[in-house]
């Protein structure tokens, strides 16, 4: 089977912003970078994710302002981890059993990558058909 390192989006390749960002701002950087979810930083180190379901979830669903609202107050911290060398498959049942879209790849306990839900559905739709 495919190690997840395969189809991982590296960490230089991350769409980030810093913590103290208002979720407005960090919306419009997904839109404009045709993302899911972008990386929430402090002083440069990564803190944790804010992606499109906590969006909806803790901002939406509740009234906030998206004005008012930093990243770091909806942001789902920390980032569940898998080993670069694990399975496709391990990624898939980890996300499955935790429910989450998106998960980072880590490389001796480093976060070196990322894949979600849309990686694995381009993956399994790219698989030859019998």
């Amino acid at each position: 089977m495919v190690p997840v390192k395969s189809f991982m989006v590296p960490a230089e390749k991350f769409v980030k912003v810093d913590r103290d960002v208002n979720v407005r701002t960090a919306a419009e950087a997904m839109r404009e970078n045709g993302v899911g979810s972008v990386f929430v930083t402090r002083e440069g180190s990564i803190i944790g994710i804010l992606t499109d379901t906590d969006l909806v979830r803790r901002l939406v669903a509740v009234g906030s302002d998206p004005n008012q609202t930093t990243v770091e107050q909806i942001m789902s911290a920390p980032i569940l981890m898998i080993e670069e060398n694990k399975t496709l498959l391990d990624a898939n049942d980890l996300m499955a059993r935790e429910h989450i879209r998106h998960l980072g790849i880590s490389k001796d306990g480093k976060l070196v990558g990322m894949i979600s839900v849309r990686d694995l559905v381009v993956f399994l739709t790219n698989l030859p058909r019998k």
